[in-house]
């Protein structure tokens, strides 16, 4: 026992460690690969057998240092190639090794999406035992002929052998769980086992390929999985801050967009080469959603992310009862506008009483009532026009029925909402009897009105460019803030790939606007 206390001793066992180790992950990744088609419960246990076995191999080939040394003695000898028994376990082996990978690598990328672990069919247990049992047998025996070539004394390649496999014995676990929750780290380590597998193929036919080689190659492999690994990791801690409904509702946004473009793309195609019936046709059994159905899933995926004032009907177009007209007027009114409900004021819009229905003020102005007293009976429900879309949902339903009225911090009334405006807002304009549509088609341009709502008109222009900010909620504001004024009539204000000509603008608003996609950018809507 002498040659341990020689430092030569102490630095053959590290490196001989070391290098154990290293020979050994290509069989712990095997091990983690192989165990992931067992049932979770049987999983440990084959990782256990399965490092296990390669210890006691690795231990009963090194009792046989003798036999070992003969079997790198050529059996087949020819002018072509010498082949010894190492040889011929090696060339086995790595034939094995590269046709399990590549079924490994075409399972993984040919795999069901839809396969749970509910339905999984799971590998028997002795039969990727014995398969763990083999790649041992070529593994160790590489690892024992490297050992017996560093260090002469045996109880050195002992220890080394039985150290390395506690060490990769406690990695293991941790090893195989990465494994396992990263596929792109799967593929990697499949990569791995067909580039050693191809290795010892060469080694068997005397083609050796140096092994700083392979190490360099897979050590640079490994580098940039790791920083795959933590721009994957920082991604989603990034997206973990934003909250899930935006997320989810970015995600199914850009499917639909995609799924319009690729379909206009198609058809774009195809009419150029003349076969519009097969265009449309083609068409057909590409679209899954219909034009409405995806104006209305826009919708609701986008009202958490709108302002209140994108949703009301603005001020100027709130049909209101003042209580200083006398009763002849406030008659012809209520018959002369096509609305069912009413906030009655006093003067002005921001001195509001109450909410009547018009048929039940029509009856009391029968009766000679006041105005003021039946008005009060029914108090007007304020918001802000802070209040999350989400929330106003719930204050609607408070509402029975009637409206709200939008106010800003000052008290002065910025408008009102309805059920139906939020409607509107899901699934599109419904105009009323005394209203003209917001947007109008015209060829291969949109008349639109300065107030229509940005949301609808950039779902309809099938365009991103339009909401930028959230200081505006109307086409005219976004006018406005991009000319940095109140723009004239005939000015052109350009915001790829529209041009925006002002039909109509008074010194307060923007009325009317033209929309005309340029010809380079159309694309037919």
């Amino acid at each position: 026992m002498e040659f341990f206390l020689e430092p030569s001793t102490w630095a053959g066992l590290l490196t001989l460690i070391i290098l154990e180790v290293v020979l050994g992950i290509d069989n712990l990744i095997f091990v983690a690969i192989l165990s992931e088609k067992l049932p979770p419960d049987q999983r440990d246990k084959a990782r256990l057998i399965g490092l296990g076995l390669a210890l006691v191999m690795r231990l009963a080939l090194l009792s046989l240092i003798s036999w070992i040394v003969t079997l790198t003695y050529p059996i087949i000898l020819n002018q072509f190639f010498s082949l010894s028994i190492r040889d011929i376990i090696l060339l086995f082996g790595g034939l094995f090794l590269l046709c399990k990978t590549t079924m490994e690598l075409h399972e993984r990328l040919e795999s069901n999406p839809h396969e749970t672990s509910e339905n999984k069919n799971y590998a028997g247990f002795w039969a990727v035992v014995i398969q763990i049992v083999i790649l041992d047998a070529v593994f160790s025996l590489d690892a024992i002929i490297t050992a017996v070539g560093m260090v002469n004394q045996l109880l050195i390649m002992m220890i080394a052998v039985i150290l390395a496999t506690i060490l990769m014995l406690f990695a293991s676990k941790t090893l195989t769980n990465f494994i396992n929750l990263h596929q792109t780290v799967v593929v990697l380590c499949l990569s791995f086992l067909l580039m050693i597998g191809f290795s010892l193929v060469t080694e068997a036919l005397n083609f050796s390929i140096p092994k700083g080689y392979l190490y360099a190659a897979i050590g640079f492999s490994v580098l940039i999985e790791i920083f795959n690994q933590i721009a994957r990791h920082n991604f989603m801690k990034n997206q973990s801050r934003r909250p899930m409904r935006q997320r989810a509702a970015e995600v199914i946004l850009r499917l639909m967009v995609g799924e319009k473009n690729n379909i206009s793309k198609i058809n774009s195609i195809k009419h150029n080469n003349d076969q519009k019936t097969k265009s449309i046709q083609s068409s057909k059994k590409i679209e899954t959603f219909k034009d409405e159905e995806r104006y209305m899933i826009n919708g609701v995926l986008t009202l958490a992310g709108r302002s209140v004032r994108s949703i009301m009907t603005p001020r100027r177009n709130i049909s209101w009862v003042n209580t200083e007209k006398n009763t002849d007027e406030i008659r012809m009114q209520l018959l002369d506008t096509p609305h069912s409900l009413f906030p009655v004021c006093k003067g002005e819009l921001d001195e509001i009483i109450g909410i009547v229905r018009a048929k039940e003020l029509l009856v009391a102005l029968e009766k000679k009532i006041d105005v003021s007293i039946f008005a009060s009976k029914i108090l007007p429900i304020i918001i802000p026009d802070t209040l999350d879309p989400i929330d106003l949902l719930g204050v609607l339903r408070r509402a029975q029925g009637s409206f709200v009225i939008v106010s800003n911090e000052f008290g002065v009334v910025q408008g009102l909402i309805t059920p139906l405006d939020v409607l509107e807002a899901i699934a599109g304009e419904f105009p009323d009897a005394d209203e003209t549509p917001d947007i109008i088609k015209e060829n291969n341009s949109w008349l639109v009105k300065g107030e229509t709502d940005l949301h609808s008109l950039q779902q309809l222009l099938n365009t991103e460019e339009l909401i930028k900010e959230s200081n505006y909620a109307s086409l005219g504001g976004l006018l406005i803030a991009q000319k940095g004024q109140l723009p004239i009539t005939g000015e052109i204000i350009c915001i790829h790939p529209f041009d925006f000509h002002i039909v109509k603008a008074t010194e307060y608003r923007v009325d009317l606007v033209r929309i005309i996609q340029k010809k380079d950018d159309f694309i037919k809507i």
